[in-house]
């Protein structure tokens, strides 16, 4: 089973871009979209951006996870 966690773009100095997500902050490849911006929310796993996802979904998947308590 993979784990992709929704995050927000902060910084970019490319190939890498700096995220935030409840409180953790992480760099990231972001080769895979390299459409990605400033602001963007976007899903990671293994330290790789995969896909640019909406705000609204972004923010309840992370309500959900705060919710697992894990």
């Amino acid at each position: 089973m993979c784990l992709a966690i929704p995050m927000k773009v902060k910084s970019i100095k490319w190939p890498m871009a700096e995220v935030t997500a409840g409180g953790l902050c992480q760099e990231i490849n972001i080769q895979l979209i390299p459409n990605v911006g400033i602001g963007d929310s976007v899903l990671v796993h293994a330290g790789f951006a995969i896909q640019i996802i909406d705000e609204k979904w972004a923010k309840e998947s992370l309500q959900l996870w705060e919710q697992l308590e894990l």
